[in-house]
C-alpha cells in the first residue's frame, strides 16, 4: 500500500498514467479491506489458502510498473514536444513555402506558385476572401512548369483588398474540356509556433500549418539598396590668361621753347 501511495504521489495527476495511479490505489484498497476482513473471519481450523491472494498482490505490482514506465513515456514525449518549440525559434520570421492553395496577404503582398501539367490549353487563376467571394480573377499560363505569381491585394475593380487570409484557385483545362491536376504552393512569413493537438504547428498570420509539410525556408528579401552613382568630378576650371602688359605711354610734357 505505501508503494502505490508513492507512486500517486510522485506521478502527475492530470495526466493518463496519473489517473490510473489513482485508479490503482483505490482497487488495491478495496481488495486489501476485503483480504483483511476474510482474514479477519476464516475459520482456524481450515485457514485461507495464501496462493490466490498472492497472484492478486503480484497483479497489482505489475499493473503499478506498467503505470510507472507509460509516466516516464509521457515525460519524454512532453521533453521532445520541448525541444520541437525551441527548434521552431530558427523559423520565425523567415518565408516558408507549403503546399496549400491557402495564401496570406501581408502588407500587400501575396505569393504562390503553381506548376501546369502538359496538355493544358486554359488556364483561370481565381482568387477568393474567407466569405469565397471572389476578389480577383486573371488568365494564366498554359506553358508546363512551375510558374510564379504574386499578388499585390488589388482587385479587378482597383480596390486594395485588406491584409489576411485568401484562397487562390488555379484551374487548367485540356483540350477536351476535362480539368487537369495542378500542384499549387503558398508562401509565407512565419509569425509564430507552437503545438496544437500533439502536432508541431508554424502559423502565418492566419493561417496554420503542419511542420512536417514545410517544401521549403527561405530568408525573407532584404530592402534593396538605394545607392545613387557617385557624380562626375566637374572638369578643373582652366587658368585665367595673364592679360598682356600694356604699352609705356610717351612723355606728355611739350619742350620748353627757348627764349631769345
Amino acid at each position: 500500500m505505501a508503494i502505490i501511495n508513492g507512486l500517486s504521489s510522485s506521478i502527475n495527476t492530470d495526466t493518463k498514467s496519473g489517473q490510473n495511479a489513482q485508479s490503482l490505489e483505490e482497487d488495491l484498497n478495496r481488495f486489501l479491506t476485503l483480504l483483511t476482513t476474510q482474514l479477519q473471519h476464516q475459520d482456524p481450523l481450515d485457514p485461507m489458502d495464501a496462493t490466490e491472494f498472492t497472484s492478486q498482490l503480484v497483479q497489482f505490482a505489475s499493473v503499478e510498473q506498467q503505470i510507472y514506465q507509460n509516466s516516464n513515456l509521457e515525460k519524454l514525449l512532453a521533453l521532445q514536444e520541448t525541444n520541437k518549440l525551441a527548434s521552431l525559434v530558427d523559423f520565425m520570421d523567415n518565408v516558408i513555402e507549403v503546399e496549400s492553395q491557402d495564401l496570406v496577404l501581408d502588407e500587400g503582398n501575396a505569393r504562390f506558385t503553381y506548376t501546369i501539367p502538359v496538355g493544358a490549353v486554359d488556364t483561370k487563376i481565381t482568387i477568393s476572401d474567407v466569405t469565397g467571394a471572389q476578389v480577383f480573377t486573371a488568365d494564366g499560363s498554359t506553358e508546363p512548369g512551375i510558374h510564379a505569381v504574386e499578388w499585390d491585394g488589388t482587385s479587378n475593380n482597383g480596390t486594395q483588398n485588406p491584409d489576411g487570409l485568401y484562397n487562390a484557385l488555379v484551374t487548367t483545362f485540356d483540350r477536351q474540356g476535362n480539368i487537369l491536376e495542378v500542384f499549387q504552393t503558398s508562401f509565407g512569413r512565419v509569425t509564430g509556433a507552437g503545438v496544437v493537438d500533439g502536432t508541431t504547428t508554424l502559423f502565418m498570420g492566419p493561417m496554420r500549418v503542419n511542420q512536417d509539410d514545410v517544401l521549403s525556408v527561405q530568408k525573407p528579401d532584404s530592402t534593396p539598396s538605394t545607392d545613387t552613382g557617385d557624380t562626375g568630378d566637374t572638369g578643373d576650371t582652366g587658368d585665367a590668361g595673364d592679360t598682356g602688359d600694356t604699352g609705356d605711354t610717351g612723355d606728355t610734357g611739350s619742350d620748353p621753347e627757348e627764349t631769345t
